[in-house]
């Protein structure tokens, strides 16, 4: 579980890295070197940081999702429930 946590940790760095890369109104990195990365009028860098900032947002997700589950199993393992039978009582 705390390898699970540290892939947490370092992808939302990663994502608040990417993030700030980009500006709302198209500019950030692909303004930077617009003329050198069009090619036949697409932004290519613009499309990779998009992609790159969805798949790390996604991947946080899973991992949480994990982290979870992985968590409840630990609490179930460390704490066993006890049996519960069911009595019945003849009348």
């Amino acid at each position: 579980m705390i390898v699970v946590a540290v892939l947490i940790i370092i992808a939302s760095i990663a994502l608040g890295f990417f993030v700030l890369i980009q500006e709302s109104k198209g500019g950030g990195l692909a303004s930077n070197f617009a003329g050198s990365n069009q090619i036949m009028g697409v932004r290519k860098t613009t499309d990779v940081v998009e992609k790159i900032t969805w798949g790390l947002a996604i991947a946080i997700f899973v991992l949480c999702l994990a982290c979870a589950f992985l968590a409840k199993k630990e609490y179930n393992d460390a704490h066993p429930q006890p049996q519960q039978t069911e009595q019945t009582t003849d009348e």
